[in-house]
């Protein structure tokens, strides 16, 4: 296996998607460090970005279909799950908090569970992007709704602190290149 490590940002493609909280992880993506060092490319049904042995991709596919895009990416570079981590929108912890898991459950998330169907695991890492959970039962309708006012005032400085985190976490991992 290889000794690169693939970095993938969930969310939905389109215009009436790219500020919602299902496509946090894009804004994410955007907010890192070094995002203006990369250039992106069109491969695998999503963009691709590479930095040194470090991949990233952001699949174009619908959320549900994001294993097709991740499995693509992994298979073409022969990287094993573990070697995967996946950030994502998360309702299971509150806006403002984030945090990195290796594998286990899917939490109900559409994008995860057609990736561990993809891969034919779950042992793919997650960094997980809270944004709150909905006040009704209508979770689909929550994820693709927009950030609030309230939220929103606070997002640049979530997604730098998460970025931060996120940036430490793959320095610790060997990536200098990062800085």
């Amino acid at each position: 296996m290889s000794a690169a490590r693939l970095l993938v940002f969930l969310g939905n493609p389109g215009p009436e998607y790219a500020r919602t909280r299902h496509n946090a992880a894009w804004l994410l993506a955007d907010s890192l460090s070094f995002a203006p060092r990369l250039t992106w490319r069109r491969k695998f049904k999503g963009v691709t970005a590479a930095l040194g042995d470090l991949l990233l991709l952001k699949p174009e596919t619908l959320m549900n279909a994001s294993g097709e895009s991740v499995q693509a990416c992994a298979r073409f570079h022969r990287l094993d799950a573990p070697r995967i981590l996946v950030v994502h929108d998360d309702i299971e912890l509150d806006f403002g908090r984030f945090e990195r898991k290796s594998g286990g459950g899917l939490g109900g998330h559409n994008g995860l569970r057609d990736i561990a169907r993809a891969l034919g695991t779950r042992d793919f890492e997650r960094f997980r992007l809270g944004v709150g959970r909905p006040g009704g039962s209508d979770v689909a309708a929550y994820v693709l709704s927009r950030f609030s006012a309230e939220e929103q005032a606070e997002l640049s400085g979530y997604l730098v602190r998460a970025a931060g985190e996120l940036e430490s976490y793959l320095q610790a991992e060997g990536f200098g290149i990062l800085s």
